[in-house]
C-alpha cells in the first residue's frame, strides 16, 4: 500500500538536506523507532515499536539508504523487519523530497508499505491514518531538532529532548479522530452545501 504525506518545515533546503543526511537524527524524530546499530555502508539494524489499539507491535529490522540524489534533493531507505514475537513482518521503501517553499521547506514522503500478521488486520484506513499521525510527530520532532541544532545544544541535551515511544492510547485515539473528522466532512459538508 502507498501511503503519501507532506509537511513543511522553517528551515532552508540545504539545512534540511545536512539532516536528513544524518540517519540517527532522523530516526529519533519518529516516535517509537531505535537505532541499535550502524552496520557501515548507509545500513542500520534497528527497532520499531507501536500499539494499534490493543495490538503492540515490536518490529527489529535493518534499513538502508538505497538511493541519495543531493541534486534532486531526494533519499530513498528500504527498511524490513519482523515482528519480535513472530506476528508478522513487514517492509517498506521510503521516499523523501525536499522543495523549496515560501516559509523554507516541503517534504514529501511517500512510503511503499507491505505488512502481514496483526497489524495487517486493521486495513488500509486505519494504517494510513495512524501514519499521517506519525508523520505529523515526525515532522514536529524534526523541527524543534534542527533548532535545537542551530543553537548549539549538546547531543546530550538533544537526546534528552528526542522523540517519546509512539503511545498505543493516544496514539489509536488520534487516528480515529482523523477517522470521524473524514466522516463528518463526508457526512455533513454535502449537507451544508445543499441548503
Amino acid at each position: 500500500m502507498l501511503i503519501t504525506n507532506e509537511f513543511e518545515v522553517a528551515a532552508p533546503i540545504d539545512k534540511v538536506w545536512r539532516f536528513f543526511d544524518d540517519i540517527p537524527h532522523v530516526a529519533a524524530c519518529l516516535p517509537g523507532t531505535e537505532l541499535t546499530d550502524d552496520l557501515g555502508g548507509d545500513k542500520y539494524q534497528g527497532r520499531v515499536s507501536i500499539r494499534m489499539g490493543p495490538v503492540r507491535l515490536r518490529f527489529t529490522g535493518t534499513a538502508d539508504i538505497a538511493e541519495r540524489d543531493e541534486a534532486g534533493k531526494r533519499i530513498v531507505v528500504n527498511a524490513a523487519g519482523a515482528d519480535e514475537r513472530g506476528r508478522g513482518q513487514a517492509a517498506m521503501t521510503v521516499t523523501a523530497t525536499l522543495a523549496r517553499s515560501r516559509t523554507g521547506t516541503k517534504v514529501g514522503v511517500a512510503q511503499d508499505l507491505q505488512i502481514s500478521g496483526a497489524a495487517a488486520q486493521y486495513g488500509r484506513g486505519m494504517i494510513s491514518d495512524v501514519s499521517s499521525v506519525l508523520m505529523r510527530d515526525f515532522s514536529a520532532n524534526m523541527q524543534d531538532r534542527i533548532a535545537r541544532i542551530e543553537r548549539g545544544e549538546s547531543p546530550e541535551q538533544i537526546a534528552a529532548a528526542s522523540a517519546a515511544p509512539a503511545k498505543g492510547f493516544t496514539l489509536g485515539l488520534r487516528a480515529a479522530l482523523m477517522a470521524l473528522s473524514r466522516v463528518f466532512r463526508r457526512f455533513f459538508v454535502p449537507y451544508q452545501a445543499a441548503s
